[in-house]
Formats: C-alpha cells, structure tokens, sequence
C-alpha cells in the first residue's frame, strides 16, 4: 500500500489534476472533499477517456507525445526481472520483443498481478 497520495478535489481542472500526476509521477489522484473523505478517483484511464471523446478532436499525431526510447524485455526474461525493471523505471507497460520478429507481446502491471493471484497459497482457514 502506498501511502503518499496526491489529492484533488471535484473543482480541480482537468489540467491540473493532470500536472500534479505528471509531476509525481502517479497514474492516478484521489479525490477529496473539504475534509479529506473520498468523493472519486481519478485514472490514467479517465485521461484517455477524455482525449478519446473531446470536442473538436485536436488531430494530433501520436509520434508528438509518444517515447522512443522503450525499454522492452524478450521472451527468455524472467517475470522477477521484468517486474525489477518495471518497479526501477516506474514502468506499467513493458513490450516483448523478439530479434527475428519484431513485437510479440506486452507484459503489464495487470498481467504481474493476474501472475500473482493464481500463484499464491491461498491463506489457511481459520
């Protein structure tokens, strides 16, 4: 659990709510009322339901926002390794990529925790 959390509240702009994210390097911030109980919470997914459906449709090509530099693992990298690399960068999203053809796949956040909750011992019965 993660206890250092970056808070709005429902009068925040967009833009800012945006920014503090950026800033903190956060995929989502919590919003609060004037005395710090939840109303909401607002996602990384949310920012891509906002661009999705604007209006007029800004027509802005992916190569101005998009990274180059991907850091990408192969097929033969352990789960440990990729979830250390995904943890050291604060990466959510890691491609897999073979020499010979190219994108094969993508490991995420979601897949290590799908990996997670099949492997582990279920807790005993009390």
């Amino acid at each position: 659990m993660s206890t250092s959390l970056q808070t709005v509240t429902p009068d925040t702009l967009v833009e800012d709510a945006g920014q503090l994210m950026l800033e903190n390097n956060v995929g989502s911030v919590i919003v609060v009322d004037g005395d710090g109980h939840l109303e909401g919470i607002l996602t990384t997914t949310d920012f891509v339901n906002i661009v999705a459906q604007s209006e007029p449709k800004a027509e802005t090509t992916v190569s101005r926002y998009m990274t180059t530099d991907v850091i990408t693992a192969s097929a033969q990298d352990s789960l440990r390794d990729v979830a250390d690399l995904m943890i050291d960068h604060g990466f959510k999203h890691v491609p897999v990529v073979d020499d010979e053809e190219g994108v094969i796949g993508i490991i995420s956040t979601t897949d290590l925790a799908s990996y997670l909750s099949r492997v582990q011992t279920p807790s005993p019965e009390e």
